[in-house]
């Protein structure tokens, strides 16, 4: 209640009081009202309006965000439903941007921005589907609204008490915005009371504007209302929406308008950096998402690719399992991040017949794993990751029980040394040779393996007999499309699990051991697809197989192995590194 209608209060007693006094003993008084003394009838404040803001309905949405003024009607349309005020701020105005930034942020309104000379159409149908009763135009607008929607103006640089004034939100101090700085200080305005942005040396001097909360009385009531100014035109009162939840935005690909993010914030959505577009590619992207939990994503840039392969990667994310190396990619690919190498032993557990791997127990084994990485992480920028190829199906020379030609080792005899290697933070990889069955068939015996976050897969054609061939009497090979079944089927296991991505290896010594291999599915996201080629002897023939198999080769990586008793002489870690493109992928047998 105003100060007058409390005033009235006491007064209004003493009369009921005294007509109290006048009645005869138990006699009832009726209350009398008269013109002279009314009781006082405060004017009620109006209710306050507000945004209706919501995430979109899928799990990830792709705002391609072609201009500035697209990308700021794009965010508008992805989370809000209504908006009863609208700020606009000139597309080539930096400091009424960061005034209408803030502004947007205070009042939970979207931002849009008024391109001179060109179509204002797109503008109007926004503020038209926005149900949009006011505007707030920051700078000079060009704009001509529906004449039923007000219009308050205010100058770009605006200070704390002009905006309160022209909004009747709060503010916080002004805060000047260094060049280059503008995208992150927007992206962390919070309401309530956001700070002021200013350009650098443009910080406003202190206003007598009166704060509409506090209002000052004339001292000489005017008397003549004809040379009275008309009022300024005021915005609704508006209080800001409940923030949107479950939902992120996500930037890094080198668009970053200012309304869009505003409006964003707005709406109170998190914005999260993903350099290079894959949410997956950094351990502080993947550590932000799992932290948000988000439910959606609105990335902008059509660098972020299609929204269902978004979505995915966001899932795997969301998690927060990280990879040896950090982030959620085996090859990360990012500026200013290091990318990725790997260096492995190979062989199985138990056997030192089939490489050096079996050669010691599970705890020697990567202790030896880590050393030898560890010669060569003074020959790179990338981080060399520790890894194990083990044998999880060895090729035999009689059929088996099963009359495959493949002895399958048991998941539980093999997990020891493939939990223990992921607790260290290497990279494992399970080698298939399935004899006479199929590489799918052998692949899905190892699921359980398979589900764990730092488990790949590596098929050995070598190994991959037709129904009358046996071993070391014939080199096996695989038809391309069996590789890709087992591609589809390991990209799709991955997807379903949200898992990181996983390293599928391709083991080649001979054109002729993958069959039309030009035709190699490479484009599941899921999977980072290597050629390891596997030749052995003297180095100027092994160089010979390299350079053979890479000729036409599909848009893969790469990998070598050195071998301890076979090749004539075995590279040391500088020589490997000397062979170019310098190989992805060490492995030691």
């Amino acid at each position: 209640m105003g100060r007058r209608g409390a005033a009235a209060v006491p007064a209004l007693l003493v009369v009921v009081a005294l007509l109290a006094g006048c009645t005869d003993d138990g006699g009832a008084v009726e209350p009398t009202v008269t013109a002279s003394t009314p009781a006082p009838t405060p004017t009620p404040s109006p209710t306050p309006v507000s945004a209706q803001v919501g995430a979109p309905a899928e799990a990830a949405t792709v705002l391609p965000a072609a201009t500035a003024q697209d990308a700021a009607l794009e965010a508008s349309r992805a989370v809000f439903v209504t908006a009863p005020v609208v700020v606009v701020a000139p597309v080539d105005d930096g400091p009424a941007q960061l005034t209408a930034a803030s502004a947007a942020v205070a009042l939970g309104a979207p931002m849009l921005l008024s391109v001179p000379g060109t179509d204002a159409a797109p503008l109007l149908a926004e503020l038209d589907r926005l149900d949009a009763q006011a505007v707030l135009a920051v700078g000079a607008v060009t704009l001509t609204p529906p004449s039923a929607m007000t219009v308050v103006p205010v100058p770009a640089g605006a200070g704390p008490d002009v905006l309160r004034a022209a909004t009747g939100a709060r503010f916080g101090t002004p805060v000047e915005v260094p060049p280059g700085q503008e995208t992150g200080t927007v992206r962390a305005l919070t309401a309530p009371r956001p700070a002021v942005l200013v350009v650098p040396g443009a910080l406003p001097t202190p206003t007598s504007t009166p704060s509409p909360s506090a209002p000052t009385a004339s001292a000489t009531p005017s008397r003549t209302p004809s040379t009275t100014p008309p009022p300024a035109p005021t915005l609704p009162r508006t209080s800001p929406p409940e923030p949107v939840t479950a939902t992120v935005a996500l930037t890094g690909v080198g668009v970053d308008p200012l309304a869009a993010l505003a409006t964003l914030r707005a709406a109170g959505v998190p914005v999260v950096d993903t350099p290079g577009g894959d949410p997956r590619a950094t351990t502080p992207g993947v550590q932000a998402l799992a932290a948000a939990a988000p439910e959606h994503a609105i990335a902008i840039g059509a660098a972020f690719g299609p929204p269902d392969q978004l979505a995915r990667r966001v899932a795997a994310a969301s998690t927060g399992v990280l990879l040896g190396g950090g982030g959620q990619l085996i090859f990360p690919q990012v500026p200013g991040f290091p990318g990725k190498k790997y260096v492995a032993l190979y062989g199985t557990p138990g056997s030192s017949a089939l490489g050096v791997l079996g050669e010691q127990d599970v705890p020697a084994t990567l202790a030896r794993a880590e050393g030898t990485a560890a010669q060569y992480r003074g020959l790179t920028a990338d981080v060399v990751v520790p890894a194990v190829e083990i044998i999880a199906t060895i090729a035999s020379a009689g059929p088996g029980d099963d009359g495959n030609y493949s002895e399958e080792r048991p998941v539980e005899e093999l997990r020891p040394l493939v939990e223990a290697a992921g607790a260290a933070g290497m990279a494992v990889v399970l080698d298939l040779q399935p004899g006479r069955t199929d590489f799918l068939t052998q692949a899905q015996q190892y699921a359980d393996l398979l589900a764990l976050p730092y488990v790949g897969l590596a098929l050995d054609p070598e190994w991959r007999l037709a129904p009358d061939q046996v071993h070391l009497r014939q080199i096996g090979s695989v038809g391309v499309d069996e590789v890709n079944g087992v591609a589809a089927w390991l990209a799709d296991f991955t997807a379903q699990r949200a898992l990181p991505q996983k390293m599928f290896v391709l083991h080649q010594f001979a054109g002729r051991m993958i069959t039309d291999r030009g035709r190699l599915d490479t484009s599941r996201d899921e999977l980072a697809v290597m050629i390891h080629v596997d030749g052995q002897g003297s180095q100027p023939a092994k160089a010979g197989t390299w350079n053979a198999l890479r000729t036409d080769a599909p848009p893969v990586h790469w990998g070598w192995k050195n071998f301890f008793d076979e090749d004539v002489p075995m590279l040391d870690p500088t020589q490997t590194y000397q062979v170019q493109p310098v190989p992805d992928l060490v492995t030691y047998q």
